[in-house]
C-alpha cells in the first residue's frame, strides 16, 4: 500500500519530489501521479499524465490540443477520483496527499473527497487560508496552509511541507483504531431548534434499544454529511425527522443540502422513517440578508443571526412532491410520519407559522404519490412525545423485520 501523490509535475515536480522523499524517509511508500497538461515534467512519475487522462476517458493529446485549462483540470479531476477508487478497492492505497493552487487543488480534493472516511487525506494548497468548504465538502481532509506560493522549494516552503508529509506519515503508520467492544449499530438522524424535543425524546427511546444515535444539524453540510455516511455503508437506520433542507432548495434559502439528499438511505436498502420537520421555514442569515423578492413574505426573526420564513402553500405542495420523487425510489423500507398539529415549534396553534392549510397541502402531495402504507397520519405535533415515540418505535419496528 502506499500513499498516492497528486501534483503537476510540470509546475510542482520538484517540490512533489521533496515530499515523496520526506515520506520514503519515514517509511511510507509512495505512487507520484502526475495530473499535469502542458509543460514537461520536471520528476518522474509512477503514473504518468498519459495513463491518468486515459482513465479520464480521453488522452493526453485531445485535451493539450483543446487548449482549455479549465477543461484539463476537470478531466484530470475525475480522472485521478478513478484512480484512487481503484487503488483503494485494491488494497493498495493507504492514503493521498495534493499539494498545489487552485488546478491542484481541485485535483487533489476530488480524489479525497471519493475515498471514504478515515482514510489519511492532507492537501497543502494556496487557498488553504479562505473558504474551503467547496473542497472539504463533508469529508476528512486536512488543509494545510502553503502560506507562500508553492512555486519552488525554499526555506517557508520546504518547512510546509516537510510538516504537512510528516502529519501523512503518521496518520498512515498509526495502529488503527481497534472496534470497540461498547460500539453499537448507528442510526442517523436529522435535527433544528424548531424540532430538538422531537429529536431528543426518540434518541433516548433508540439508545435504550442498544443503539447509538447520531444527531445531524440539518443545516445544508449537515444533511450532506449524513447522506454521505450512509453512502459509506455505517448506518443501520435512519431517522429523518427534520427535511427542511430540501424546502430551502426548492424555494432558494441558505441551508440547502443539495439534490442528494434523501437518496442514500434509499440507496442503502436500509430502513427510514422520515418526517417533515421544519417545511414550514425557508432559511437565510440576518434580516438585511433575505433577498429582496422575498422581503414582504412572512418574516420570522428567529435570532440576529438567522431569519426564518414561511414557506406557502403552493411551496409547501412542492416540497410534498420533491420528498415523494426522492423516496418513491428507496429499494429499502420507509414510513413518512406527517405529525397533524404541526411541523416545527412556531407551527402549532398560537404560534407565528401556524397554517393547517399549508401543511394540508403538503400533506396531500406525500399522501398522493406514496402507498397507503407508507404514509402514516399521527394527530399530533412534532414535538409531542407522543409524535416521537410513534416514530421511533416505527423505525424499531422495521429494525427488527426488515
Amino acid at each position: 500500500m502506499s500513499v498516492y501523490l497528486l501534483a503537476t509535475l510540470d509546475t510542482k515536480g520538484d517540490e512533489a519530489a521533496f515530499v515523496r522523499e520526506h515520506l520514503e524517509a519515514q517509511g511510507v511508500a509512495v505512487t507520484l501521479v502526475d495530473t499535469g497538461c502542458v509543460g514537461e515534467a520536471k520528476t518522474s512519475a509512477d503514473v504518468s499524465r498519459e495513463a491518468l487522462f486515459e482513465l479520464g476517458g480521453t488522452d493526453l493529446a485531445t485535451v493539450q490540443a483543446r487548449g482549455d485549462r479549465g477543461h484539463a483540470v476537470s478531466v484530470a479531476a475525475q480522472a485521478a477520483v478513478c484512480l484512487v477508487e481503484q487503488a483503494h478497492a485494491n488494497g493498495q492505497l493507504s492514503g493521498v496527499f495534493g499539494l498545489g493552487g487552485s488546478a491542484g487543488t481541485t485535483i487533489g480534493t476530488a480524489a479525497m473527497r471519493a475515498l471514504p472516511l478515515g482514510i489519511p487525506k492532507v492537501m497543502v494548497s494556496t487557498l488553504a487560508a479562505g473558504d474551503v468548504q467547496a473542497f472539504v465538502g463533508v469529508r476528512d481532509i486536512v488543509m494545510v496552509n502553503s502560506v507562500v506560493d508553492i512555486a519552488g522549494l525554499n526555506r517557508i516552503s520546504r518547512t510546509v511541507l516537510a510538516e504537512a508529509a510528516a502529519a501523512i506519515a503518521g496518520m498512515v503508520n498509526a495502529d488503527p483504531i481497534a472496534p470497540s467492544d461498547t460500539d453499537r449499530p448507528i442510526i442517523a438522524a436529522t435535527m433544528f431548534g424548531v424540532t430538538t424535543p422531537c429529536v431528543e425524546r426518540a434518541r433516548k427511546i433508540l439508545e435504550g434499544e442498544g443503539y447509538e444515535v447520531l444527531v445531524f444539524h440539518a443545516t445544508g453540510t449537515g444533511g450532506q454529511a449524513m447522506e454521505s455516511l450512509i453512502d459509506d455503508g455505517l448506518v443501520t437506520g435512519v431517522l429523518d425527522i427534520t427535511t427542511t433542507e430540501i424546502a430551502d432548495e426548492l424555494v432558494g434559502g441558505v441551508l440547502s443540502a443539495g439534490a442528494d439528499r434523501l437518496t442514500a438511505a434509499g440507496r442503502q436498502g436500509i430502513p427510514q422513517v422520515v418526517s417533515v420537520g421544519a417545511t414550514d421555514m425557508v432559511n437565510f442569515w440576518g434580516l438585511q440578508t433575505v433577498p429582496d423578492v422575498f422581503k414582504q413574505r412572512q418574516l420570522h426573526q428567529h435570532n440576529d443571526n438567522v431569519t426564518l420564513m414561511r414557506t406557502t402553500l403552493a411551496e409547501c405542495r412542492d416540497i410534498g412532491q420533491e420528498i415523494v420523487k426522492r423516496l418513491e425510489k428507496a429499494q429499502g423500507p420507509v414510513k413518512v410520519l406527517l405529525p397533524q398539529q404541526g411541523v416545527s415549534a412556531i407551527d402549532r396553534v398560537g404560534e407565528s407559522f401556524n397554517d393547517p392549510t399549508a401543511r394540508e397541502a403538503l400533506f396531500s402531495e406525500i399522501h398522493r404519490g406514496l402507498s397507503g402504507e407508507q404514509v402514516v397520519d399521527v394527530e399530533a405535533h412534532i414535538n409531542d412525545d407522543e409524535f416521537a415515540t410513534k416514530a421511533a418505535e416505527t423505525l424499531l419496528a422495521m429494525l427488527r423485520n426488515p
